[in-house]
């Protein structure tokens, strides 16, 4: 089952953003990540990923991290 999962990471600078975006891309059966409509935000869809598992790891790795969404997407 795909899915969108949206978090909000604390992203202060440019190298905050590609860290996030590299952790994020790291995580199993993620297909796609990018910067959401606030630059605060990250999206994820990808097939069976672990939304809790994926935002401890940015909580370790990038700072404080809010999980914001989880969608079913068609």
């Amino acid at each position: 089952m795909k899915q969108k999962i949206v978090m909000k990471v604390q992203m202060n600078c440019q190298k905050c953003q590609r860290k996030a975006l590299q952790v994020a891309a790291e995580a199993n059966g993620v297909n796609f990540v990018g910067l959401g409509a606030q630059k605060d935000s990250v999206e994820v869809i990808g097939d069976g990923v672990d939304a809790t598992k994926l935002v401890n790891t940015m909580r370790k790795k990038v700072g404080h991290t809010d999980l914001v969404s989880v969608q079913a997407v068609k």
